[in-house]
């Protein structure tokens, strides 16, 4: 069953929630930052949080989901969605608005000596360094060209298109956090079995260090997908739907096969709820799969042509 912005008429955000457990035991490495180490927080009655992953790492793994490593490609789900690739003088593929963190916005896409991407952006958005930011056609810009960068949001900083102020913000944001939490402290040692009191600092002799994990009451996963925004950048109900399609699609795949967060972070989904709209019901892959295929053939004279636009680095 695909999913209709009619199911949404009454509200303007879907929210989703998931319960994780570690795969193996009970404990858990949580995100880090640095000079912060664990992001721990107290909740108001006192207990402790932790987040264990950052609305910026989610729409990492997020995007991640789509990328076919072994295809090179996105993924068959999505084959037909346009994308900006960046190619080096030989032809051969650098990386790609899908894997780049910041999306179009990606220094191999706008700051090498091919500025013909700078150039289309800057007739298609008609945006100058002094004039009003026009931002539904700004979306309807970056939907053309990549629609997974309208979900994630882009934010385009380069002053020569529009003053550096065309910014869309993400559609769909997610975050991870655990409650009632305790640190498991634990160590170890780095053993040179050919010289134990080597330096050190060049990688010789014996190194001791020490690991903080957590263990947690409950682990949940939050997603928040902003219906409200992403009308407000009057796409049309088509777009609309394949946007909102391809979003709940991805939070399946990142709960089903993407949640190895990293070597000592690797977590089980239990049960995806829904908490907002009340009586909405997820579809499965399958039926999400089903609709995007719909959508993006609906949708086909709304992309780029050629599909792929390539950008050469160099």
């Amino acid at each position: 069953m695909a999913v209709k912005m009619a199911d949404f008429k009454d509200t303007n955000r879907l929210l989703l929630e998931a319960v994780l457990v570690p795969v193996q035991g009970t404990r858990f490495q949580p995100t880090g930052f640095p000079n912060l180490g664990a992001a721990t927080f107290p909740r108001s009655d006192g207990g402790e949080m932790l987040l264990v992953e950052s609305a910026q790492s989610m729409a990492n793994h997020l995007e991640a989901v789509c990328w076919d490593e072994q295809r090179n490609d996105l993924v068959e789900e999505l084959t037909g969605l346009p994308y900006v690739r960046v190619l080096d003088k030989d032809g051969g593929m650098i990386t790609n608005s899908i894997l780049e963190s910041h999306r179009i916005n990606s220094p191999y896409i706008l700051e090498g000596t091919d500025n013909s991407f700078v150039e289309r952006l800057k007739e298609e958005t008609a945006a100058t360094s002094d004039s009003t930011i026009d931002i539904p056609r700004f979306a309807r810009c970056v939907f053309k060209y990549d629609p997974n960068a309208v979900l994630h949001g882009v934010f385009i900083a380069k002053k020569e298109i529009g003053g550096g102020r065309l910014r869309l913000q993400r559609v769909l944001s997610g975050f991870i956090e655990a409650d009632n939490v305790h640190p498991a402290e634990s160590g170890g040692v780095k053993l040179d079995r050919v010289n134990p009191t080597g330096d050190t600092g060049k990688g010789f002799g014996h190194v001791p260090f020490h690991r903080t994990e957590f263990v947690a009451n409950s682990i949940k996963a939050y997603f928040n997908l902003d219906l409200a925004t992403l009308r407000a950048y009057n796409l049309g109900q088509d777009a609309e739907e394949l946007l909102v399609n391809i979003a709940i699609w991805k939070i399946h795949q990142l709960l089903s096969s993407g949640l190895r967060l990293r070597t000592a972070c690797d977590l089980d989904a239990k049960e995806l709820t829904v908490t907002k709209p009340t009586g909405f019901t997820v579809p499965d892959e399958a039926s999400l799969a089903s609709a995007i295929r719909a959508g993006i053939e609906k949708c086909a004279e709304r992309f780029a042509d050629p599909l792929l636009t390539d950008v050469i680095w160099g």
